[in-house]
């Protein structure tokens, strides 16, 4: 088969492939006596219907076929041989609509090929790019011990209401024919959306009587009354006078005890024997947290640096809406609404693409699967199990690797992360201390 290309302009081409009966006739032949051993057709014993015949009733259509396989083959290896920095797939020339078909004949076909810009990336250290290191505080840490106390916290019957308490007793209408009375109602003040029925459960003890408007405490939502009343919705706001309660147990959530228990539940292992070192341990944890979003935003701000430095690329736009357009099943609407963002995916995809070869970025089996256990663990982390056993670590890695999507996502996020490492050595980075709350409305 001869293949050639011309070049349109920079990023537009035909390619054109001559298909020669020698090319295909060996294999058309063997797969028209393929055919014969299976055909079966009236008049005919099974594999007996005469090659005459089949070549004439569908010899066309298994021609076609195997054209269409020496074609597919053909072109990719030879874009492949001449690394051709080609976009999409090839796309077929209108005139391959009126190729006619026949046994013995030669064949000419032309593709419209959309051709990737040429550009070049450089990163000196003259490139200057911002780097946010994040400020972990003092009360950072105390919030995430807190947060570790009171997974393992419990709740303990007190005498005297503090604020966030939960209260429970019986509740009685007042000036009423037929008051609503329920037993066991549980409440928490706290959560009452009106402040001066707040306060009148200030200081109360255990058998107090408090006379209240819950209608007004809960700014007459007919869910909260229902509930608490033990009523229907329907007849809620039919009680919105006063009401006592009686108070017959005040519960308090009290967090769990900093000791080798909660330690050990942490981090395993013992050896984290005390409060400053459990506070220490914490710190890190956080910092290392901060540090994996810090190199993430520094991604994010070397992609727009290196896109501004580069500038705007041109492409061969209109092979690309069509190549779009086929991906999205003819929704030309769909691929106008998000064609500039596509060029712009398209733009930070191909400088990528350079900045992983100049840089030697490289992936191996076993970043892939480190990287499958890193996002276990940030996963089983935000439900606040931070030590998951070694056996369901590795089954869970085992499924993920079983799909094919999963995987390459592992494998992209593995090429972000040691790209970033890359960038980091080549540039300037300009180093900035920011709080938490800076850095977070950095993402808003």
């Amino acid at each position: 088969m001869n293949i050639s290309v011309e070049n349109i302009d920079k990023v537009n081409a035909v390619m054109t492939a001559v298909v020669e009966p020698a090319d295909y006739t060996e294999k058309y032949e063997k797969a028209i006596k393929e055919a014969k051993k299976k055909m079966n057709m009236p008049g005919f014993r099974p594999g007996m219907v005469p090659v005459g015949l089949i070549k004439k009733q569908f010899g066309v259509s298994i021609l076609a076929e195997e054209v269409n396989k020496l074609l597919q083959d053909g072109l990719f290896n030879y874009i492949r041989e001449n690394k051709i920095q080609m976009l999409g797939e090839p796309l077929p020339n209108e005139e391959n609509n009126q190729v006619d078909l026949k046994e013995g004949e030669s064949f000419t076909f032309k593709f419209d090929l959309a051709i990737a810009p040429e550009f070049e990336v450089t990163l000196t250290k003259k490139d200057k790019i911002d780097y946010y290191n994040v400020d972990v505080t003092d009360d950072m840490v105390e919030k995430q011990v807190e947060m570790y106390r009171q997974r393992g916290g419990k709740y303990e019957k007190v005498d005297d209401y503090e604020d966030n308490d939960m209260i429970k007793g019986l509740i009685t209408e007042l000036d009423v024919e037929a008051p609503v009375k329920a037993e066991d109602v549980v409440m928490l003040p706290k959560y009452f959306q009106n402040d001066d029925q707040k306060k009148l459960f200030e200081g109360v003890k255990t058998n107090d009587i408090v006379t209240f408007n819950p209608s007004v405490a809960y700014n007459n939502n007919e869910a909260e009354l229902a509930s608490l009343l033990k009523v229907e919705k329907a007849d809620a706001l039919n009680h919105k006078g006063e009401f006592n309660f009686q108070i017959t147990e005040i519960t308090r959530f009290v967090p769990g005890p900093l000791n080798q228990e909660l330690f050990d539940t942490v981090f395993p292992g013992g050896e984290v024997k005390t409060e400053d070192e459990f506070r220490a341990k914490v710190k890190s944890l956080i910092v290392d947290q901060f540090k994996k979003d810090s190199d993430y935003k520094f991604l994010l701000d070397a992609r727009k640096y290196v896109t501004e430095k580069v500038g705007k690329l041109e492409f061969p736009e209109e092979k690309l809406r069509k190549i779009m357009e086929i991906n999205a099943n003819g929704d030309k609407e769909k691929v106008d609404s998000q064609f500039e963002k596509s060029l712009e995916e398209l733009t930070w995809h191909l400088i990528k693409e350079q900045l992983v070869e100049k840089n030697g970025v490289k992936v191996e089996d076993e970043d892939v699967r480190n990287m499958a256990k890193e996002v276990t663990r940030m996963q089983f982390a935000q439900y606040g199990m931070l030590n998951i056993p070694d056996e369901y670590l590795e089954n869970s890695v085992k499924e993920m690797l079983k799909k094919r999507e999963t995987v390459d996502n592992l494998i992209d996020r593995c090429i972000e992360v040691k790209l970033g490492v890359a960038l980091k050595e080549k540039v300037t980075l300009k180093e900035n201390t920011v709080s938490a709350e800076e850095f977070n409305k950095m993402f808003e």
